[in-house]
């Protein structure tokens, strides 16, 4: 599209995806939205969305946040054109810049997509200078319907200008008051102690033991007796999961797991993450803490609850907050892989890391799915995915026949009810790539001989 034209927009629900080539010298922009009334004029300040107030009142217009993919970033909103409350006429989308100029970004561009289908229904390249902030399209109501238009407006006064041209206030915070400085205790609490393996109710212990056995005949089995890892266990925490978390499957799989931790672990501690729409690491498992660690996190008789604690940058010379926000209900396992990779690398180990990846499916993101589990090819992680059921797992199915990769570095399979698969087969399908992994690995330098 050209700067002023305007089409015709029948999709409900759309997504405004604001694109730029990576700037090596960090320059990062943001995209944001503005609900206008017919005085093209907020109503109040919550009718601006964006990265520290990433969701409207209404629900009907929501910023989703940034993706990287080694080349382009984009930062995306997404507006339900049908659910727009009435006095609404025009959204106007918007982008923003600190510490530069979009004349520094290249490749600037605003796509318009629907949400529903993922069609382009609108690519407009936008032409910048010195600008650092931008609006870059309009939503806006034609009769019954609505449509979109290219405006490519830039200001020079960043966000906090374009904001107040639309009512936005931008009045600064007081600065804080200096904090008081305590004194320093005379002494310090002494440290507690992780519990060990004799601290966990009879059954249990009996239970752990007999499996941790199971599973060290199956790493013999397999050539790998005596073989210590990291473990890092990744949950699905998505809607379709609830059942599994209220009937204790989940709880269930954590003891499971468990064990391979206690077998491969010098200390029996794992770590663990929860992902949905977004994923969050959760507080390692220590052994001897597990009925604690599941009553906390994942108890029977209750659906997945989980938290990320999200801190927002400060806007408009106001100190930025931190809070805790749901992961949502969806599936974007691509976010909690990357999330793993980058543990492992700021977190080095002298063993090999085993992940022990559960899903109930519902895999869409085969593109990013694919592109990090490819990069992580070259690193000393393991991915194990196990699915909980019989759906779609997407490119999670097809690895093992995937090309192009130093060393096969993923497993994959699927049972139709978790609980009545035993111990023994459990683990033997759990572990029976790991070994082999680990013998390309070394041969291929990933792991050292």
């Amino acid at each position: 599209m050209v700067q002023g034209a305007n089409i015709q927009i029948a999709a409900t629900v759309v997504r405004a995806e604001l694109v730029w080539k990576q700037a090596g010298d960090g320059l990062d922009a943001d995209a944001s939205a503005l609900l206008l009334t017919q005085e093209r004029r907020v109503r109040d300040d919550n009718d601006l969305v964006f990265y520290n107030q990433p969701r409207h009142a209404s629900g009907t217009v929501r910023h989703l946040g940034k993706h990287d993919d080694g080349d382009s970033v984009t930062d995306t909103v997404e507006v339900e054109l049908g659910a727009l409350e009435p006095d609404i006429e025009q959204i106007s989308l918007c982008a923003s810049l600190d510490g530069g100029t979009f004349g520094e970004l290249s490749g600037l561009r605003l796509r318009l997509l629907d949400a529903q289908s993922g069609v382009e229904l609108a690519l407009f390249e936008m032409a910048a200078t010195s600008e650092t902030a931008f609006i870059a399209g309009e939503l806006y109501r034609r009769g019954t319907g609505w449509k979109f238009r290219a405006v490519g407006q830039g200001y020079a006064s960043g966000l906090a200008g374009l904001a107040t041209d639309f009512g936005i206030s931008v009045a600064e915070e007081p600065e804080p008051e200096p904090a008081a400085v305590s004194e320093p205790a005379a002494t310090r609490p002494p440290q507690m102690q992780p519990q060990s393996e004799d601290s966990l109710p009879v059954d249990m212990r009996k239970r752990l033991d007999l499996r941790k056995e199971k599973v060290a005949v199956c790493l013999t089995k397999h050539g790998a007796q005596g073989v210590s890892a990291r473990v890092v266990l990744v949950l699905d925490a998505s809607g379709s999961m609830s059942s599994l978390y209220r009937d204790g499957v989940v709880a269930d799989v954590v003891e499971r797991m468990a064990a391979v931790a206690a077998q491969l672990e010098d200390d029996g501690t794992m770590q663990a993450w929860a992902f949905a729409t977004e994923s969050t690491q959760l507080p390692d498992l220590r052994i001897g803490e597990l009925p604690t660690w599941l009553q906390t996190h994942v108890p029977a008789g209750r659906g997945p609850r989980f938290e990320r604690l999200v801190k927002h940058r400060g806007f408009f010379g106001r100190r930025g907050r931190e809070e805790m926000q749901d992961i949502g209900w969806g599936n974007e396992e691509q976010k909690v892989i990357a999330q793993v990779r980058a543990y492992v690398k700021e977190n080095p180990a002298a063993v090999p890391t085993l992940v022990l990846f559960f899903s109930d499916g519902g895999v869409y993101n085969d593109v990013q799915i694919e592109r990090e589990l490819r990069s992580a090819a070259d690193e000393p992680l393991f991915w194990q995915f196990v699915g909980l059921g019989q759906a779609d797992y997407g490119v999670l199915e097809r690895f093992d026949t995937l090309t192009g990769r130093r060393v096969d570095n993923t497993g994959f399979f699927a049972v139709d009810d978790i609980a009545k698969v035993s111990d023994e087969e459990l683990y033997d399908r759990l572990l029976s790539q790991f070994p082999s992994w680990l013998t390309a690995a070394r041969a291929a330098a990933i792991l050292p001989a």
